[in-house]
C-alpha cells in the first residue's frame, strides 16, 4: 500500500493536508484472541488490517490509522495469550477515538473483524453520529459460518500472513453440523467447553487460493458499503 495512505508514516502537516483535501480515515479494530493452535493470537487485527489496506488501494481518499489490537474476547479467556476488555471499555475507546479522530478528519470508518466488538461498536457510532460526527462502522459479513478458526479464517490468513499459519497443527474438532456450532460459539461464555483446542470449525483443506478469493469478497462488500455512504472516488 502507498506509505503515504498510512496516519503512522505521515506527519502531522500531512495529515492536516490529506484531511483538507478530504480524506476520510479507517481504523482497523481487531482483537489480541486464540485463534487454535494454527493461527496467531492477531487473526482479527490482521484481517482488519488487511481490509484497510485494501480500501486504500482502491480508493485515493482514504488513510489508515494504527490498529486497535484489542477487544471484548472474554469467552476466549481460557485460553493462553488471549488479552480481552469489557464491552464498555471497547465503546469508550470507540467513542473517544471517533471524537479525536473526527477533529482533524471529517468522515471516520471503523472497520472490526472481531464479533465481539460488534454490539459496543454499533453503540459508540450512534452517539458519535448523535454529536453530529460523521462516523461509520463496517463490519464484514459472515462468508459462511465456520464458526472459529476454521475453515474460512485459516484461509484468510493464508492469503493475508502464509507465513504466521502453522497448517501442521490444524485439525478439525466439530463432528456436528458447522451451523450448530456456530450457534454455540455465539452463545458460549467459555469456548474451551466446546473446543480443547479453541478451533470451531474444520480448517484441513483451506488454500492461500481461497483464502484470496473470499478476500476479495469481503473487500468488495466494504467499498461498495463506502461508496454509498461517502460516493465512488477509485484510485
Amino acid at each position: 500500500m502507498r506509505t503515504s495512505r498510512r496516519l503512522a508514516d505521515l506527519s502531522w502537516t500531512d495529515a492536516r493536508d490529506l484531511a483538507l483535501s478530504g480524506a476520510m480515515l479507517a481504523i482497523p479494530l481487531g482483537a489480541t484472541e486464540q485463534h487454535g493452535p494454527h493461527l496467531p493470537l492477531t487473526t482479527d487485527t490482521d484481517v482488519a488490517v488487511a481490509l484497510c489496506d485494501e480500501l486504500a488501494e482502491t480508493r485515493f481518499d482514504v488513510v489508515v490509522a494504527p490498529a486497535v489490537s484489542y477487544g471484548s474476547s472474554g469467552s476466549h479467556a481460557g485460553f493462553a495469550g488471549t488479552l480481552t476488555i469489557s464491552e464498555e471499555a471497547i465503546e469508550l475507546l470507540v467513542t473517544e477515538l471517533g471524537r479525536s479522530a473526527c477533529r482533524t478528519f471529517a468522515h471516520v470508518l471503523f472497520v472490526s473483524a472481531h464479533g465481539g466488538n460488534v454490539a459496543p461498536i454499533a453503540r459508540a457510532v450512534r452517539k458519535l453520529r448523535a454529536e453530529s460526527w460523521d462516523a461509520r462502522a463496517f463490519t464484514p459479513r459472515r462468508v459462511d459460518d465456520d464458526s472459529h478458526a476454521g475453515h474460512t479464517e485459516t484461509a484468510l490468513m493464508l492469503a493475508i500472513r502464509p507465513l504466521s499459519v502453522r497448517m501442521h497443527r490444524a485439525v478439525g474438532v466439530s463432528a456436528e453440523p458447522v451451523r450448530q456450532t456456530s450457534h454455540e460459539l455465539r452463545c458460549a461464555s467459555d469456548v474451551s467447553t466446546l473446543s480443547e483446542t479453541g478451533i470451531v470449525g474444520d480448517p484441513v483443506g483451506a488454500t492461500g487460493l481461497h483464502g484470496g478469493l473470499l478476500l476479495d469478497c469481503l473487500v468488495t462488500e466494504l467499498t461498495m458499503d463506502v461508496a454509498k455512504w461517502r460516493g465512488g472516488r477509485a484510485a
